[in-house]
């Protein structure tokens, strides 16, 4: 009952966030449409935080505008008078045009407005980027400081023919300053260098890699670490782990089981494989001595043997910690070359979904799978505010596609009005407005069918 607790507790955390991350988001993006139409003199009559169809769940009108939240935790709106939008408001368009509606405004002004949410969330990506790297700066870990390799994570990098102890050299024939941009890499990679007992070779990725990774069952979302040691790492007060009762104590380091030598971390999963339910003799080293400890491996194959802290095998020499601080000014462009950055990996992954034979596009995720990149305690601001950062760039992408219903539709409409010099129909931007709204729900419903029902377990 107790891990069940702990289980449920986690959960709540990431949809706290994930309530807090999309929160922020909608209203910043919805403010965007809101100050750039009253700029240009429109009348905004609601501005909402979440769908209210049928009823709001908290709504006060101030002045012309009515603010409110609602219960459908699908996105927002603001409404502005004489657009075609979410509300699909026909009588008043049946109405003459009104000098303060959005009909009246020039195209360039209406432009602007469809194009001022987009702009406030790459803002805000930008902004947010560069408060984490003036905040808490950043910490990689440089490629080359991995002495020991990787530790493969996902049995598909196994199939590949990537093993524990292999050093990642290069992708697609260019080198890897960071291990931490190891992973983002194989994604989108055709090919892998390798190094493995002095002799390098080459791997090739194939075209389905994405959706072998997604179709894997025992995915943990990592592919690869660093291969670390057998240092056994802090327990907490409250664990109540195998690997605690047994007396395994912070900084212990795992010499053998059942007489079997160990001497990295991925060693022991394949050897209490066959030892589930059942205790095993371990030889740890504790401040010079060795001692015996007794063990009993769970149901999953596991004693529960936590890891050391980053920094402390920086201290240990496994690997080392580059550490950069930034000052208010220095963290603002090396912001915005971050959020860059993460645009140009998310475009790539973008294409790679557009390509069924990657397989990729099991990969699409709705709620669930947004809330479960969330941290799971209370505190880890950092974490929150670089995944806010990549939605905030997500979100700006995503409303720029010329799908009808989305910012990017009423972009192109307006655009085509600029070089052609005609304006499309109302009728006509009515049926466009449905179908965009079709198509999205549409895909809203395959993500969320893809975290409940689909391709394997996250």
């Amino acid at each position: 009952m107790t891990l069940l607790a702990i289980n449920w507790s986690h959960v709540g955390m990431q949809v706290f966030y994930l309530i807090l991350s999309l929160s922020i988001l909608v209203i910043l993006h919805e403010f965007g449409h809101f100050i750039t139409a009253k700029w240009f003199g429109c009348r905004v009559e609601k501005f909402y935080l979440f769908f209210n169809p049928w009823f709001s769940l908290v709504k006060k009108k101030v002045g012309e505008t009515e603010y409110g939240i609602g219960w459908l935790p699908l996105g927002g709106y603001v409404k502005i008078a004489g657009m075609i939008d979410e509300s699909m408001d026909k009588e008043a368009m049946k109405l003459p045009p009104q000098p303060y509606e959005f009909r009246s405004k020039p195209a360039w002004q209406r432009l602007i407005i469809m194009l001022g949410g987009i702009i406030v969330n790459i803002l805000l990506a930008f902004l947010i980027y560069a408060m984490v790297l003036f905040v808490w700066g950043e910490t990689k870990i440089p490629n080359t400081s991995v002495k020991q390799g990787i530790w493969v994570q996902d049995s598909v990098l196994m199939e590949l023919g990537i093993h524990n102890g292999d050093k990642i050299l290069a992708v697609d024939g260019k080198e890897i300053p960071y291990f931490d941009d190891i992973q983002a890499k194989l994604l989108l990679s055709n090919n892998v260098t390798i190094e493995r007992n002095g002799q390098q070779s080459n791997i090739v990725i194939p075209s389905n890699f994405i959706g072998r990774l997604i179709e894997s069952k025992k995915r943990t979302g990592m592919l690869l670490m660093q291969r670390l040691p057998t240092y056994i790492g802090s327990y907490d007060p409250k664990d109540t782990s195998n690997g605690k009762q047994a007396g395994f104590q912070e900084m212990d380091k795992i010499l053998a089981i059942d007489s079997t030598p160990i001497t990295f971390y991925d060693e022991i999963s394949p050897l209490l494989a066959d030892k589930k339910n059942q205790q095993v003799h371990v030889k740890i080293e504790r401040k010079g001595s060795v001692v015996d400890l007794t063990a009993r491996v769970n149901d999953d194959g596991k004693i529960g043997l936590p890891i050391l802290d980053p920094e402390q095998y920086d201290s240990l020499g496994v690997f080392k910690l580059e550490r950069k601080k930034y000052g208010f000014f220095a963290a603002i462009p090396a912001g915005v070359s971050m959020a860059l950055d993460k645009l140009k990996f998310y475009i790539d992954q973008f294409k790679m979904i557009l390509h069924p034979s990657t397989g990729a596009y099991k990969g699409l995720g709705g709620f669930k799978a947004i809330g479960s990149v969330f941290p799971t305690s209370w505190g880890e601001w950092e974490a929150f505010c670089r995944i806010t950062g990549f939605l905030s760039i997500v979100l700006a992408f995503m409303n720029l596609l010329p799908i009808p219903a989305l910012d990017g539709g009423h972009v192109v409409f307006t655009l085509v009005e600029m070089i052609s010099g005609r304006k499309p129909s109302e009728k006509f931007l009515e049926y466009a407005q449905i179908v965009g709204m079709v198509l999205l729900l549409s895909l809203m419903l395959f993500a969320n069918g893809n975290d409940w029902l689909g391709w394997g377990r996250r």
